[in-house]
């Protein structure tokens, strides 16, 4: 029997690698003289990275900010304790083929393919639900509340007492999208050869937060373009003004390695 093109031995450890482990790693064979035996040393770290590699906590900073952010970073670096398990009985060509087709939790089998697979894909194609309200799309755990929302938005004191005739609950729904989007994302870049690019569909609902975080994640520099495509034919007799029918694809590459070729 041929050995299959793919091999699926390394998707079945107990673990996932820890990538907050191999963070460490790589600072330490950067800066050794930050580590003692105390772990960290914060201080020398900060004197190594001069005045320009320092931001001061206290002063305000531009950026995108959200409840939660904190916590959907740690998702991303908690390793995951599940096992993907092939199924050549439901294949096709189980032996030769050059494809894998995985079934599961996206965050879960994100991590999953991190051992075997960081830094090796070269592409990246997503379409997350667009959060227009009729998708159910937070299963992380830790979305908010509509009370907690609006206290931490200043809307409501620690009493439950509004402190705002015009409260606003819309927000609360960016802040759980965000929340679920941004560790897959970061998951999303770690895979990525250097010279690989992301692409990602969206609508105008959640286009202009996805540029934000995008930008965090992978850095404005590395914003390629975004793609606008009409999705569907505009019905005769449509009474809008402007035209609703379509879509954005935001691309991203990992870093400068990445090169856009011509058609020919």
């Amino acid at each position: 029997m041929n050995k299959p093109a793919i091999d699926l031995v390394t998707l079945q450890d107990g673990e996932t690698s820890n990538i907050v482990n191999e963070n460490i790693e790589q600072l330490k064979s950067i800066f050794p003289e930050t580590f003692g035996e105390g772990g960290i040393n914060f201080e020398t770290l900060r004197q190594l990275l001069g005045d320009a590699g320092v931001v001061d906590e206290g002063e305000e900073k531009y950026g995108l900010n959200w409840h939660g952010k904190k916590k959907a970073r740690q998702i991303a670096l908690t390793p995951s304790t599940g096992t993907l398990l092939p199924c050549p009985e439901e294949s096709v060509d189980w032996d030769t083929t050059k494809n894998l087709f995985i079934e599961g939790d996206n965050l879960e089998v994100l991590k999953l393919l991190q051992k075997s697979y960081a830094g090796k894909v070269k592409m990246i194609f997503i379409d997350p639900p667009y959060n227009t309200g009729n998708e159910f799309i937070y299963p992380d755990n830790f979305q908010d509340n509509l009370d907690t929302y609006l206290q931490y938005t200043g809307q409501k004191d620690s009493d439950g007492l509004k402190v705002s005739s015009n409260t606003e609950g819309s927000g609360r729904f960016h802040t759980n999208w965000l929340n679920m989007m941004y560790p897959r994302l970061k998951l999303s870049k770690s895979l990525l050869q250097n010279d690989g690019a992301i692409f990602i569909s969206i609508d105008d609902s959640e286009a202009p937060r996805l540029r934000m975080l995008c930008d965090e994640v992978f850095g404005e520099e590395n914003f390629i373009t975004n793609i606008i495509w009409q999705h569907s034919v505009q019905p005769k007799g449509y009474s809008g003004i402007f035209s609703v029918h379509h879509n954005h694809i935001l691309m991203y590459r990992k870093s400068e390695d990445f090169e856009l070729m011509s058609l020919e």
